[in-house]
């Protein structure tokens, strides 16, 4: 039987914006009513441009900010940080990756003080054990004991993306939520990481919440895509349903939008611009 990791129910997140002497504030609705439920070992997608709600929503679910209302659970327990606090089991259950693993390490540590920290602050265990475990989920990333006493400036943007993983991945969490964690790589560096993301959900049995704008990324590596639109969540479902059979407007506008990379496509790109030339040159 398949056990549920992340549920959410009717979550909602609004801000506050504005106000004045003369004036008052109004309500923005960045999260609007969105439920899911993702299974162990899954990786859902969160799909949509810009200020569609989809960071909002992986803040709520890392428990960086609290839902106006609605409910989460992880493992059929139910966070409630403003009234129950953030407990040490929370916080080793659920771990972010960010876009810009540079802005997200500190140039001051070295990589293996960068690794022991998420243990020395949220584990009781012996150092040795702390540099053993360091040591060990480096050469997971694909890195080597060699990087251990080096500085973040040191490495490539992939190798810091592998390094700010396995700090992630320190603490055994449950959930693991990329924010946009390939955006800022080249392409065969993209490729390389989520090949690594792949290896280490079979192995750990790790849960994704992947969230992207890039379609052919997520196309690649989720089994269920939500796409959100102004807060809400407009299409839900299995990646090949989804991308095969759209069922909302926005969906179908925001796949079409989107370059295919397929050899096909490419193929036709190119006998055109060829066209296009010998037209131009006759």
């Amino acid at each position: 039987m398949s056990q549920v990791v992340l549920e959410t129910r009717n979550l909602v997140r609004d801000y506050q914006i504005g106000g004045g002497l003369f004036r008052k504030s109004h309500a923005v609705h960045a999260v609007k009513n969105v439920n899911l439920t993702l299974e162990k070992g899954k990786t859902l997608a969160i799909v949509g441009e810009s200020g569609s709600g989809k960071s909002t929503l992986a803040r709520m679910i890392t428990m960086i900010d609290a839902p106006t209302a609605g409910q989460i659970f992880i493992d059929g327990e139910e966070v409630d940080i403003l009234r129950k606090g953030l407990t040490p089991e929370l916080r080793r259950k659920v771990q972010i990756v960010f876009q810009n693993p540079y802005g997200s390490l500190n140039p001051r540590q070295k990589i293996g003080d960068v690794l022991m920290e998420p243990l020395i602050i949220n584990a009781k265990i012996p150092a040795s054990e702390r540099r053993d475990r360091a040591m060990t989920m480096l050469k997971k990333v694909g890195l080597g004991t060699e990087h251990f006493n080096r500085y973040p400036h040191m490495f490539s943007g992939g190798q810091r993306q592998r390094i700010a993983i396995a700090r992630a991945l320190m603490l055994n969490p449950r959930l693991l939520v990329l924010d946009e964690p390939v955006s800022a790589l080249d392409l065969s560096v993209q490729a390389q990481v989520l090949n690594l993301l792949a290896d280490l959900q079979d192995e750990f049995g790790l849960t994704y919440v992947f969230i992207s704008h890039d379609l052919s990324v997520v196309r690649y590596i989720a089994d269920e895509v939500m796409v959100m639109y102004l807060g809400e969540a407009v299409e839900y479902g299995r990646r090949d349903e989804v991308f095969s059979n759209p069922k909302h407007e926005y969906t179908r506008t925001l796949f079409a939008a989107t370059p295919r990379a397929d050899p096909e496509t490419i193929r036709a790109r190119l006998a055109r611009r060829a066209k296009q030339r010998t037209t131009v040159e006759a």
